[in-house]
């Protein structure tokens, strides 16, 4: 099964925060409540250094499909 890149997500346990799962590698868990990013691979030294100059890239990108996704529902 073939899944979107990004994907939103809530739970009634966490009522004020909203999860977006990016599926591809790295596969993470944002909540963009407080942007605090769950990663869901392990990485070695250098997929680490890679990482700490990527994830601002992330964070953006799955803020703006939040966004995206929030203005289809208004629409």
């Amino acid at each position: 099964m073939e899944f979107p890149k990004y994907l939103l997500g809530d739970n009634s346990d966490y009522p004020t925060a909203i999860f977006i799962i990016h599926t591809e590698f790295p596969r993470f868990i944002i909540n963009l409540e407080d942007d605090e990013v769950e990663w869901l691979e392990e990485f070695d030294d250098h997929d680490q250094k890679q990482l700490e100059t990527e994830t601002e890239n992330f964070i953006r990108e799955a803020t703006a499909f939040y966004d995206r996704e929030i203005a289809r529902y208004e629409e």
